[in-house]
């Protein structure tokens, strides 16, 4: 975990930099209330810890005797259900952003952080979301995703007849990803899977994994190309290399892809669960999830999402944080800190740090973190320390959800054989450049 949070600190990623123009934040600094007479209500964004979440609270409540609320919103409705929150008179004390984009949403709800023991913590400051010498938001998760896969699945196919790649070795650039896919999925029957690759479900609670999380791969390779780290209007120089992994998902599939528009991010989980397909396209917080459904340390490996770039086979796996804590200035004195004291203690104490690695899998950015347990983590850390270059997010720059939106609706559309693929690219270069100019016009 430490090799993760240096090598992190070195990028400068761009969803975890300073924002300048964030500017209109109170600046109230950290709170002088009483935290004994406080209390914490946090709106969870992840609903894979729903529950360690809760435990945890309680955990929390029951050595201070200090209430702590855990509410989770539903998979892909968080933005929604924080704005219906935020309108009740118990509004949440602590929620999350993603980035510079999400911060400007809610920076009038923003307390500034600075002097708080919390952010103290902080390994590094590129962990702390700023706005000129103010800190408002702090990420408290540092994530790895790409394309998981089940070893013994895999390693069946390298010792069939018919495989043309013999070792995760060769598995190292798309066109090698491309005809392992291929050659699984013509061999399904005998390799007893439904496909290749889990359902590419376009439903709510899925969707994010291609329209956002897949959709970083161009950005980040076009933002290395220009060396740059942001853009008002996106150019799409590597949308061809998009068309290629989402073809390679919805072709060597576990179902045809004019029936993804209805899967689920649970489909694509009990079909990885159930063996029936070898690659899943997700990251290190679908541990628990997996292994809690029966699979093994032993059974899961990670790969990098190859796109068909020049130089690929250097390309490590996906790593950052769209996760940002920020605590609700409109609250009381005393429930801003009981927010506060909740989640220094979250990321000091040892009841804190091991549930944050062992029952979420978090690696997290503060000085006395728990080493993670997480296997998925530690494909990540084998990569570091073999050389390879980590991939940053960049999905924190998209202009809107609603930009995000307009390409998950081109790419269900394209699918389903009722759209062009230049209506993705329309969706992508067009909308990003009218998404931008409506929050910054």
């Amino acid at each position: 975990m430490k090799t993760t949070i240096k090598r992190l600190a070195a990028l400068g990623l761009a969803g975890l930099m300073t924002a300048g123009v964030l500017a209109g934040c109170s600046n109230n600094g950290p709170s002088t209330g009483d935290a004994a007479n406080g209390k914490v209500y946090y709106l969870n964004f992840k609903p894979e810890q729903d529950q360690a979440w809760k435990d945890l609270a309680a955990k929390y409540t029951e050595e201070t005797g200090i209430e702590v609320k855990v509410e989770t919103a539903a998979e892909g409705t968080y933005e929604s259900t924080l704005t219906a929150a935020m309108d009740k008179d118990n509004a949440p004390t602590l929620f999350q952003v993603n980035g510079p984009v999400g911060l400007a949403n809610w920076k009038d709800y923003c307390m500034d952080l600075t002097g708080s023991d919390v952010l103290g913590e902080l390994t590094n400051d590129e962990f702390a979301l700023k706005d000129g010498d103010a800190t408002y938001g702090i990420a408290y998760v540092i994530e790895t995703y790409g394309i998981i896969y089940n070893k013994t699945l895999l390693q069946k196919y390298f010792d069939s007849d018919f495989a043309t790649v013999k070792s995760i070795d060769e598995l190292n650039n798309f066109n090698q990803l491309k005809t392992v896919a291929d050659e699984i999925q013509a061999n399904k029957d005998a390799l007893g899977v439904k496909g290749a690759f889990t359902s590419a479900g376009m439903d709510g609670s899925s969707d994010w994994r291609f329209k956002t999380h897949l959709a970083n791969m161009p950005i980040y390779y076009e933002y290395k190309a220009d060396g740059i780290s942001t853009t008002d209007a996106i150019k799409g120089t590597y949308l061809d290399n998009y068309k290629k992994i989402w073809d390679l998902y919805i072709t060597d599939s576990t179902c045809a892809p004019t029936d993804l528009a209805s899967k689920t991010g649970t489909d694509a989980e009990t079909e990885f669960i159930d063996g029936d397909a070898v690659f899943f396209q997700n990251g290190t917080w679908e541990y628990g999830t997996l292994t809690e459904g029966g699979l093994t340390d032993d059974d899961l490996g990670m790969l990098p999402i190859y796109i068909g770039v020049e130089g690929e086979e250097e390309q490590g796996l996906c790593t950052g944080s769209e996760n940002y804590w920020c605590v609700n200035n409109e609250a009381s004195a005393d429930d801003k800190a009981a927010t506060l004291a909740f989640i220094n203690w979250c990321v000091t104490s040892e009841t804190g740090t091991a549930a944050l690695a062992d029952d979420m899998g978090f690696v997290i950015p503060f000085k006395n973190a728990k080493e993670a347990t997480n296997q998925l983590v530690k494909c990540d850390t084998e990569m570091v320390e073999a050389g390879k270059t980590p991939v940053t997010w960049n999905f924190t720059t998209m202009p809107s959800e609603d930009w995000k939106n307009g390409v998950g609706t081109a790419l269900t559309q394209y699918a389903a054989g009722k759209g062009e693929w230049d209506a993705v690219v329309s969706a992508f270069v067009d909308g990003w450049a009218t998404e931008y100019a409506k929050a910054n016009g």
